[in-house]
């Protein structure tokens, strides 16, 4: 796994829909839940008839997490949910997290920082289950 200002990004060697599966297992092992999916490749092609690689991104929230996040602070509203991608980039499965850290640490507050330090760690293990 690598990590970015952003994300944390793995290559997985299981194909699209088993990375989509997994990541999807993955996240409801650590609580979370999908709240909106974008089919990235689908809305490209129906409104710019651009063709790509599959690229689906999972807006996924940890209720508890987003509850004491949001009691915090309520401006927090605009980094939620935590975003995970499942790409095909040069013939290869790549799976993204969002680094819940550095979004959070938008706004200065000791609260929130516990709150993405611990949804910190869920989306780690969540990248890196998919990648097994």
């Amino acid at each position: 796994m690598t990590e970015s200002a952003v994300a944390y990004t793995t290559e997985t060697p299981h194909a699209f829909a088993e990375a989509v599966a997994r990541c999807r297992a993955a996240l409801a092992a650590e609580g979370f839940g999908v709240l909106t999916e974008i089919d990235v490749q689908a809305t490209l092609k129906s409104k710019l008839g651009v063709e790509r690689d599959p690229y689906l991104i999972l807006g996924a929230c940890h209720p508890p997490s987003a509850h004491r996040a949001l009691t915090a602070a309520p401006e927090a509203g605009v980094l939620l949910p935590c975003n995970v991608t499942v790409s095909v980039e040069d013939g290869r499965t790549v799976v993204r997290a969002m680094n819940p850290r550095a979004a959070l640490a938008l706004i200065p507050s000791p609260a929130l920082a516990e709150v993405a330090a611990e949804v910190d760690a869920a989306l780690r293990r969540v990248v890196a289950a998919v990648a097994a």
